[in-house]
C-alpha cells in the first residue's frame, strides 16, 4: 500500500460537493489567503533556501517581556481553580525549544484617555451607503474639520477621539450624491448628533496586560474596539473593507489577478489588534478575496451570452452595484435584475411622453441613442421593495469598480484563488511587513494622521516569541511498520489494525454524457478495476469475498435537461431497488459507484439514497482517475481502501499505547461537534446543519455520528442534548459501560461565542449526563467534562527564523506548538500545527480550554492533541485539525448532500431577499424552505448505518 492522502473529492475517490460552510461564509472560495489547510508533507529532508526565510540576516531575540511568565502562571496556582474559563495551569515544556516570528506587531499606547461618543443620524437610516455617504459629508463640514486629525468613527453609531469635542455636537448635513456639486433643491438635511459617553483610560487596560490577579475580570473589550477604530480609520477611507477588519485596495494599484468571466482576485490585508502578555499588539496578515471585474454592463452581459453559460447567471448579476452618469451626475444603485426584453421592446406609462419604450424616453428625454436597444435587455434598477421597475439600457451602466463578489466561484475559478493565495511564508511576510503596514497606515512612512493624532505607534518588527517543536507518536500496525517523517509516513506492506469482512459487494457504474467511459458491464477496464480493488483490500487485512461483485446495469442517465438530476437520481434510485428486490431484500455491505464526471447533484443524490432512504454504504471513484494512469492505480485504491474500512467498523492503524495513555488512564469518550451554515447560493431559509461524533470505546479510532436541521444560520447547537444521549448511549452498548471523562472538542465557535458556549451548549450537555442515572447505580452519573474550542479561522502566522527549523518551503515544521508571546494572558489555549504544510503559508489550529472538570495540564492537552492528530483514519500523514472535530466537520457535509437541491439553488431559484418582498413574505417563504428541508431530510440517517463513519 503506498501513501495515502486525506482528500474529499471524488477527482481522488470519495467526494463532497460543498456549497457553503461555517458561518455563512463559501467553502469553494479561498477568501482568506495565506494557504493553510494543505494537509501532507513535502518529500525529503533538509531546510529551505536562505530566500525563503524571512529576515534570515535579521537578528531573532525573544522580548525580555516573556521574562515574567512563569511567575504568571505560579500567581494562578494559588487562586481557587475555576471551571468555566480556566486560568492557564502552565506553559508547555515538552519538544525541542526553538525561536519563530508571529506576524504580530508591538503597539504603543497613548498616555492620555480617549473619549468615546455616541452617535445618532436624524432621520434614520439603516442603509449602510447612505450612513457612509452621511459620514463622508459630516467630515467635510466645517464644524467637523478642525477635529479630523484626531477622530475615528465605524460610520455608524460611535465616534473616538483623542480629544474632548465640544458639547452639545449637532451637526447638519444637507445630502448629496457622490459626483453632485452640491445638494440640490429640497435635498435631505440630516442632523448628527454627537454625544458623551464615557473616557476610555489606559490604566486599567495596562494592569490586565500585565497580569495582575485584581485585573483578570476586567474587560478590555471597549477600549480594544476603540483601538480597532483608531488603526483601521485609514484603510477604512482608502480601502474596500470585506467581512471583518479586512480591507483591499483595488483602487489603490494593488495589482488584481484574473479568476474567470467577469471575476479577478484581489490581494489585501487583515488587522486586528490584540491583547497579549505585557504588551499590546497589532495582528496584520494577507488575504484575498474576489472582485467582479469593472467595466460597462453591456460588454460584460455580450462576454457572458459568448461563453459556455449562454447569459450572465443570476446569481452573478444580483450581487452588482452599477452606476450611470446619464442624469448629469454619478448615481451608483444595486442591480435588481437582468430583464428579459431589449430595450425596443420593454414599455412603460410616463407622465410627459404617455406609453413609450425604453428607448424611445431615452432620445427624447436625453437625445441617447441605443446601440443595443434591439439585442441587449434592459435592467431593473428599482429599490429592494419598490413594485415599479426603474429601467435602464445595460450600455448606460458600468460595473462598479471595487467591488466584492460574494457569489459562489465555480471550480475553476476557486482553483484559480487558490494559486494565487498560496504564497510561501516568507512572501507573505514580506507583503505583510512592506506592503500591508504602509497600506494600512501603521508604518512610519505611511504618514497616518488619524495614527498621529491619537499618539500611537506601531512598531514594524514582526514580535519574536518561543515555541516548540513536539515529536511525533510511534504508529502501529497489525502487521508491517509505519516511520513517521515530517508529520508523513508510509505504509508499504502493512495490514490494517482490524480489517473489515464484507459479505458481498455492488458495482453501480453510472454512466453520464457521451464521453462515458465503460459502456458494458463486462468491460475488460471494468473487470480489471473490480479485481484490482478487491485484490488491494484483501492485501490491506480486510475480508474480501472471492466471487466478484454483483455489477448492475450500466445507467445511461438523461440528458441534463433538469438543472437538479431528480429524472437521473430517480433512474439510479429504481436500479438499486430493483436489483434489492431481486435479492429479496438483502443488502451488499457497500456499492462501489463509479462516476464518469463530476456533478454537483448525482454525487450527493446517491449519498442521501444510500445513507437516508436505502440505508447502504456507497464508495465512489471518478472513472477518469481510477483508470488514467496505472502506475496510479494503487495509490488511488489504498486511499479508498482506507476509507471503506473504516465506514465498516475497521481500524486501519493505532498509536503506541504510550501515546494514548493521555486518554486511556481513565474510560474517556471523545467528541467533535460542528455546525455548518447555507452559503450564499443557498435558498433563503435553508437550515443549518450540526453534528457531533463520539468515540466508543478505547481504540479512539471509530466516531459515529449524530445529525439535526436547525434554524438558517444558528451557530449553537440546538437540540444537543439528544445528540450527546446517543453518542452516550452508543459508547455504553460499545465498551459496556459509561465514560468517567467526557473530552469535548468543539469546532466553528468565534472567540466572541465562548461564553455563548458555556451558556447554551454546556447546560445541554450536563442535562445529558442525567438522562442515565437509574435506579441500579449508587449515585447520579456524572463524568467529569472538558470543553476545548478549536479555531481554524484566526489570522495568526509563525515563520521561522533560520533554515534549521523550517521545511523546504520555508513553513514551520508538524509539531509545532506556541503557548506564549501571542497567546491569552490568563486563558488557557495554545497553537498547534500537527500537520505539514504542502504549499502556501501553514495554518495552526487555535486551541482554547473554555470549561474544565479534568484539570487538564499543558503538556497533557498540548502532546495528546497533537498525537490525536495522526489517527486520521482516511490519511497516512497527520491533519490539521484533530481528528474527532474533523469528523464532525465531514458529517456536517454529508448532511449537506440530504438537502444539497436548496443548498446549491440553481439560478431559477433565488433567495427570496432582494425579489422585493416584504419581511412578513420573506419569513413565510423562509418557513416554507425550512419545512422542504425537513421533508428532503426525513428521518435522517438510516437506521442500518447509525453505529458506523457513513460520512467518512
Amino acid at each position: 500500500m503506498g501513501r495515502g492522502r486525506g482528500s474529499d473529492s471524488p477527482a481522488s475517490s470519495e467526494g463532497s460537493f460543498r456549497g457553503g460552510g461555517r458561518g455563512g461564509q463559501d467553502r469553494g472560495r479561498a477568501s482568506s489567503g495565506g494557504g493553510g489547510g494543505f494537509r501532507g508533507a513535502p518529500r525529503g529532508r533538509g531546510g529551505p533556501p536562505a530566500s525563503v526565510i524571512f529576515a534570515a540576516n535579521t537578528p531573532a531575540d525573544i522580548n525580555e517581556r516573556l521574562s515574567g511568565a512563569d511567575q504568571l502562571v505560579a500567581a494562578f496556582r494559588r487562586l481557587a481553580v475555576k471551571t468555566e474559563l480556566p486560568l492557564r495551569p502552565g506553559y508547555g515544556t515538552l519538544g525541542r525549544r526553538i525561536t519563530l516570528r508571529a506576524n504580530f506587531f508591538p503597539v504603543k499606547l497613548p498616555k492620555q484617555p480617549f473619549y468615546d461618543y455616541n452617535v445618532e443620524i436624524t432621520p434614520k437610516t439603516d442603509i449602510n451607503r447612505l450612513k457612509k455617504r452621511i459620514f463622508f459629508l459630516l467630515e467635510q463640514s466645517p464644524l467637523c474639520l478642525p477635529h479630523i486629525g484626531y477622530i475615528a468613527h465605524d460610520r455608524s453609531m460611535r465616534l473616538v477621539s483623542a480629544r474632548e469635542l465640544p458639547q452639545p455636537l449637532e451637526i447638519q448635513v444637507p445630502f448629496y450624491e457622490d459626483g453632485e456639486s452640491g445638494p440640490r433643491r429640497g435635498a435631505t438635511v440630516y442632523t448628527v448628533s454627537i454625544t458623551y459617553f464615557r473616557n476610555l483610560d489606559f490604566g486599567e487596560l495596562s494592569n490586565y496586560l500585565d497580569g495582575q490577579i485584581e485585573s483578570r475580570d476586567y474587560d478590555p473589550l471597549p477600549l480594544i474596539s476603540a483601538l480597532n477604530l483608531v488603526l483601521q480609520q485609514q484603510p477604512a477611507n482608502t480601502g474596500v473593507r470585506v467581512g471583518k477588519n479586512r480591507y483591499f485596495f483595488p483602487l489603490s494599484g494593488m495589482p488584481t489577478m484574473d479568476l474567470g468571466l467577469g471575476v479577478e482576485a484581489c490581494q489585501g490585508f487583515f488587522t486586528s489588534v490584540r491583547p497579549t502578555y505585557k504588551q499590546l499588539m497589532v495582528n496584520v496578515n494577507v488575504c484575498m478575496t474576489a472582485f467582479y471585474k469593472p467595466g460597462n454592463l453591456a460588454e460584460a452581459i455580450i462576454a457572458f451570452s459568448r461563453s459556455s453559460l449562454g447569459a450572465m447567471p443570476r446569481r452573478f448579476s444580483q450581487g452588482i452595484k452599477v452606476t450611470t452618469t446619464h442624469l448629469g451626475y454619478k448615481m451608483k444603485k444595486p442591480l435588481k435584475r437582468i430583464t428579459d426584453k431589449p430595450a425596443s421592446q420593454t414599455f412603460f406609462e410616463h407622465d410627459k411622453y404617455g406609453r413609450v419604450s425604453v428607448e424611445q424616453y431615452f432620445k427624447r428625454e436625453y437625445n441617447i441613442k441605443l446601440q443595443h436597444a434591439h439585442d441587449l435587455p434592459v435592467v431593473d434598477i428599482s429599490g429592494r421593495n419598490s413594485k415599479r421597475p426603474n429601467y435602464l439600457p445595460a450600455e448606460l451602466c458600468d460595473i462598479e469598480a471595487g467591488q466584492p463578489y460574494f457569489g459562489k466561484l465555480d471550480s475553476k475559478e476557486t482553483a484559480n484563488m487558490i494559486r494565487y493565495a498560496c504564497n510561501p511564508p516568507g512572501v507573505n511576510a514580506d507583503a505583510i511587513v512592506n506592503r500591508g503596514l504602509p497600506i494600512l497606515g501603521l508604518a512610519p512612512q505611511s504618514l497616518s494622521s488619524t495614527i498621529d493624532g491619537f499618539d500611537i505607534s506601531i512598531s514594524t518588527e514582526m514580535a519574536v516569541i518561543p515555541a516548540r517543536e513536539l515529536p511525533a507518536p510511534r504508529l502501529t500496525y497489525k502487521a508491517g511498520s509505519a516511520n513517521v517523517r515530517d508529520g508523513s509516513w508510509n505504509i508499504l506492506n502493512v495490514k490494517f489494525h482490524r480489517g473489515a469482512t464484507l459479505a458481498n459487494w455492488w458495482v453501480l457504474v453510472v454512466r453520464d454524457g457521451p464521453a462515458s467511459i465503460i459502456n458494458d458491464p463486462e468491460d475488460p477496464q471494468l473487470v480489471g478495476l473490480c479485481t484490482g480493488f478487491s485484490e488491494k483490500c484483501r492485501a490491506s487485512g480486510m475480508t474480501f469475498p472471492t466471487a466478484p461483485p454483483q455489477v448492475l446495469a450500466a445507467q445511461l442517465l438523461p440528458p441534463n435537461t433538469d438543472p437538479n438530476r431528480t429524472g437521473s437520481i430517480d433512474k439510479i434510485r429504481q436500479t438499486i431497488k430493483k436489483k434489492l428486490d431481486s435479492e429479496r431484500g438483502r443488502k451488499p455491505s457497500f456499492i462501489l459507484v463509479l462516476l464518469s464526471r463530476v456533478d454537483n447533484y448525482i454525487y450527493p443524490g446517491i449519498k442521501r439514497l444510500g445513507d437516508v432512504e436505502l440505508g447502504i454504504h456507497t464508495v465512489h471513484m471518478l472513472l477518469e482517475k481510477a483508470l488514467k494512469d496505472p502506475r496510479k492505480q494503487d495509490q488511488y485504491f489504498s486511499n479508498v481502501a482506507l476509507k471503506l474500512n473504516t465506514k465498516l467498523g475497521g481500524i486501519n492503524h493505532m498509536l503506541d499505547n504510550e501515546s494514548m495513555k493521555w486518554l486511556t488512564s481513565k474510560k474517556t469518550m471523545v467528541v467533535g461537534m460542528d455546525v455548518t451554515h447555507p452559503g450564499p447560493s443557498s435558498v433563503s431559509g435553508t437550515p443549518s446543519i450540526a453534528a457531533v461524533v463520539a468515540s466508543v470505546d478505547d481504540k479512539f479510532v471509530q466516531f459515529p455520528a449524530s445529525m439535526r436541521l436547525q434554524k438558517s444560520k444558528t451557530e449553537m447547537i440546538q437540540e444537543l442534548k439528544q445528540m450527546m444521549v446517543e453518542r452516550l448511549t452508543i459508547f455504553q452498548k460499545q465498551s459496556k459501560c459509561l465514560p468517567d471523562r467526557v473530552y469535548v472538542y468543539r469546532d466553528g465557535v468565534s472567540e466572541g461565542q465562548f461564553d455563548t458556549v458555556i451558556h447554551e451548549e454546556l447546560p445541554q450537555i450536563l442535562d445529558s449526563f442525567k438522562k442515565f442515572n437509574t435506579k441500579e447505580r449508587s449515585a447520579p452519573y456524572r463524568p467529569k467534562l472538558t470543553i476545548i474550542i478549536c479555531g481554524k479561522r484566526h489570522h495568526a502566522r509563525f515563520f521561522p527564523t533560520s533554515q534549521a527549523n523550517a521545511d523546504r518551503n520555508g513553513n514551520t515544521r508538524p509539531g509545532t506548538v506556541v503557548d506564549q508571546g501571542i497567546t491569552e494572558i490568563y486563558g488557557f489555549d495554545f497553537y498547534l500545527q500537527a500537520h505539514a504544510g504542502l504549499q502556501g503559508t501553514v495554518r495552526p489550529t487555535h486551541y482554547t480550554v473554555v470549561y474544565d472538570e479534568n484539570r487538564l495540564g499543558a503538556d497533557e492537552l498540548q502532546q495528546g492533541t497533537h498525537h490525536a492528530s495522526y489517527l486520521y483514519a482516511r490519511a497516512t500523514k497527520a491533519v490539521s485539525l484533530v481528528p474527532a472535530a474533523y469528523y464532525s466537520d465531514l458529517a456536517c457535509e454529508r448532511g449537506r448532500a440530504y438537502i444539497n437541491d436548496l443548498l446549491n439553488a440553481s439560478d431559477d431559484k433565488t433567495s427570496s431577499a432582494g425579489t422585493g418582498k416584504g419581511k412578513t413574505d420573506r419569513e413565510e417563504e423562509e418557513e416554507r424552505v425550512f419545512k422542504a428541508a425537513k421533508a428532503a431530510w426525513g428521518v435522517g440517517l438510516h437506521v442500518d448505518l447509525k453505529d458506523s463513519m457513513f460520512y467518512i
